[in-house]
């Protein structure tokens, strides 16, 4: 049933018809059979009575001797006038002797007489004057009839072959076989073609239904969304009513994907602006802090440094500290708006080995209680991107296994070439693994998302703004590659993948390692 199940919908509907036709004459032929096999049983059953009644009349007037052979005498009336050429017959009187012969079926037919195991099967006959069928060795099927004279005491037995019954019965059997398969796989062809024109609606309505389910639907603008043709839409017929149902369905989608789309653009429009807006007072607030704790604001008459209590340093020193934490989260929103938005980025060659060394020497000195690695190619893993974007990625990868797992931790980047063919340029890839405690699983399927962060109390003691996987994500996707994040408890591994540019290295190339015993 479920290969059943899974075959198109044209060749179920083909085979289905096929199979009840092949039913009905089924059904036909085996009826047909049987009523022809009846009739033609009826005429043999009368041709036998008839011959068991016209030897009991033409006994007497043969005789019991005749000019027949001692093993033969008294079966003249087998050559009584309408008697079939191949008739059978046998003579039983009271004392016993029995006579029996077949005749041969010759012009005239001569008369032989039956071996004893066909003897016996013809004695076997009843005796109640109805015809039977009986099986005679060497001779095949007869019909025989067995009738006891009135006139004398003796019993005949008259029998003629069943072998034109059974060619008739088996040529039309042929001819029954022969014309089904013929009709059968001349209304397969039929069927398969009326199906076929039949299920061209269908199929132009499934074709619309592909392609709009191709279409880039779960972000950006989305464009005019394809329509099933009105000649397809009558209401009249089953695909009609299809057709329809989809149209408004993809009438509701639309609207609904235009006041997604609408929404996200006030959004991202309000981000932008906001950003911009706070940029000047964020600024100012920063500046006014460094001015104060360093300017002559304050400062003693009769000149000299300027002195602040103790508490007043500490609050200027917090705010600046919030102040270039708010620059950063709005820089970073102001970063996302611009990657939603589609805008066009720096397109550039770009080795990836260099940019990691830096990387993950700016993260060496920012987090010196980590163990850093590098595991690099001895050749180029090149990629067509936006080196700052790029840069800012790496970055954000490497502070997030910085900030979160504890101190002591391994932290390794490997860069590699992932190539799909002989010749091929394939993948670059990076991967960022770290020997921390690893993410909470509830929390690594939305890794990715913004303001997800697995820290679910949202301290802020780590700086954490939950936007940094976020902006990998985006740029990454805005390069045409791919980012996925893969944790266990010891081994926390995030791999990004971008198509590769320039030729790939040769088979068996070796590599370098560069640990924390190793500049960078």
């Amino acid at each position: 049933m479920r290969w059943w199940r899974g075959r198109p919908l044209r060749a179920r509907l083909v085979a289905s018809s096929i199979a009840v036709l092949a039913a009905v004459l089924t059904v036909i032929a085996v009826v047909s059979t049987v009523t022809i096999r009846a009739f033609l049983m009826d005429q043999l059953d009368q041709r036998v009575y008839d011959a068991g009644q016209q030897a009991d009349a033409t006994l007497v007037f043969f005789g019991p001797g005749g000019d027949m052979t001692p093993e033969l005498s008294g079966l003249d009336f087998l050559r009584a006038p309408g008697v079939d050429p191949r008739a059978v017959g046998a003579r039983v009187p009271d004392d016993g002797l029995v006579t029996a012969g077949v005749l041969d079926g010759g012009l005239p037919p001569t008369l032989g007489p039956l071996t004893p195991e066909q003897t016996a099967a013809v004695l076997g006959t009843p005796g109640d004057g109805e015809p039977h069928t009986r099986t005679l060795p060497g001779l095949g099927d007869y019909r025989l009839i067995a009738v006891t004279s009135d006139r004398e005491d003796v019993t005949i037995v008259t029998g003629v072959p069943m072998t034109a019954l059974q060619d008739a019965v088996s040529q039309v059997v042929v001819v029954e076989v022969v014309v089904a398969a013929a009709g059968l796989v001349l209304a397969g062809l039929a069927l398969a073609g009326v199906v076929k024109l039949s299920l061209r609606p269908l199929r132009r309505v499934a074709g619309t239904a592909l392609r709009v389910s191709g279409q880039n639907l779960h972000e950006g603008e989305v464009g005019l969304l394809e329509r099933v043709p009105a000649a397809d839409t009558d209401p009249r017929t089953e695909v009609g009513q299809v057709g329809a149902s989809l149209n408004r369905l993809l009438d509701h989608v639309a609207a609904a994907l235009a006041a997604r789309h609408a929404s996200e653009t006030r959004v991202r429009r309000f981000v932008a602006d906001a950003g911009h807006e706070l940029r000047t007072p964020l600024a100012s607030i920063r500046g006014y802090a460094e001015l104060t704790r360093r300017g002559p604001l304050g400062a003693p008459p009769g000149g000299g440094r300027q002195t602040l209590p103790p508490d007043a340093a500490y609050a200027l020193g917090r705010v600046e500290s919030e102040a270039a934490r708010m620059t950063s989260l709005v820089e970073d929103l102001l970063l996302l708006a611009r990657l939603d938005a589609g805008r066009p980025l720096e397109r550039a060659a770009v080795d990836l080995s260099p940019l990691v060394i830096d990387a993950v020497s700016d993260a060496r000195a920012a987090g010196p209680g980590h163990h850093w690695r590098l595991d690099l190619p001895d050749h180029p893993v090149d990629v067509v991107a936006d080196p700052a974007r790029l840069r800012q990625a790496l970055a954000n990868l490497l502070a997030n296994a910085r900030t979160h797992p504890p101190p002591g931790t391994v932290v390794t980047a490997t860069v590699h070439r992932e190539t799909a063919a002989p010749g091929a340029a394939g993948l670059a890839a990076l991967r960022i693994t770290d020997d921390g405690p690893g993410i909470p699983p509830d929390v690594l399927p939305h890794v990715f998302e913004r303001f997800v962060r697995g820290d679910t109390s949202r301290s802020r003691a780590a700086g954490s703004t939950g936007l940094g996987l976020a902006i990998v994500a985006a740029v990454v996707g805005a390069h045409g590659g791919t980012v996925e994040a893969a944790s266990v408890p010891g081994r926390t591994t995030f791999t990004v993948r971008w198509p590769a540019c320039g030729e790939p290295a040769p088979a068996g190339g070796s590599q370098r390692a560069h640990s924390d015993g190793t500049s960078v």
